[in-house]
């Protein structure tokens, strides 16, 4: 659904609950996977669509995409090898109000999803719900010693308006960390088919 008017305050209370269908095919290269969907993303149907979040904008800046996307463009991310999915599925005002064990219960359907996906990476965005999904306290951003459902796994900022803790361009190094790496496993391996940063 695309949409040029922001919700009411009756569609974003009326979202709680909810969720934002999968951006997601087989044999991606990455697949983006949030915490869960806020309210704004639930009403409009679409990931990370709240004004003031950084996801986009870092996103092409670190050269994933060509051009700047909005979230109504989303499916236009798998042109590129990317996906996108949530650790939650359902819609809340915030994060916060996931208790330890449905995170816990969303990095075990994550898990199961990768399998069945077989992504060459996972990029996990946000520390403290991966630390505690994954009971890994002492994680940090960059490339995790261990793997999910088969997939490398990549651990990066909640890109988040709200979350002060990064600034935009240590967003942007760590999200182009992850490119260079994945174009390196694609010229390693010679895959052929998508290639990051190069949208139709």
């Amino acid at each position: 659904m695309s949409r040029r008017q922001p919700p009411s305050r009756a569609e974003l209370l009326a979202a709680e609950g909810k969720r934002v269908p999968d951006v997601v095919a087989p044999g991606l290269d990455v697949i983006f996977c949030g915490i869960n969907p806020g309210l704004w993303s639930a009403a409009v149907g679409h990931h990370f669509a709240r004004p003031g979040n950084r996801f986009w904008k870092v996103l092409h800046a670190a050269g994933f995409t060509e051009e700047l996307l909005s979230p109504s463009d989303e499916r236009r991310l798998l042109q590129v090898g990317v996906g996108v999915t949530n650790l939650v599925s359902r819609a809340t005002a915030s994060a916060d109000e996931l208790d330890r064990h449905e995170l816990r219960r969303g990095g075990r359907n994550l898990a199961r999803k990768v399998r069945r996906l077989h992504p060459g990476v996972v990029a996990f965005l946000g520390l403290i719900a991966y630390r505690s999904a994954f009971d890994r306290p002492g994680a940090t951003v960059g490339e995790q010693a261990e793997r999910l459902g088969g997939a490398r796994l990549w651990l990066l900022p909640n890109p988040s308006g709200a979350q002060a803790h990064y600034q935009a361009d240590e967003m942007v190094s760590a999200l182009r960390a992850l490119r260079e790496a994945t174009q390196r496993e694609r010229r390693r391996a010679g895959r052929s088919g998508s290639q990051l940063g190069t949208a139709e």
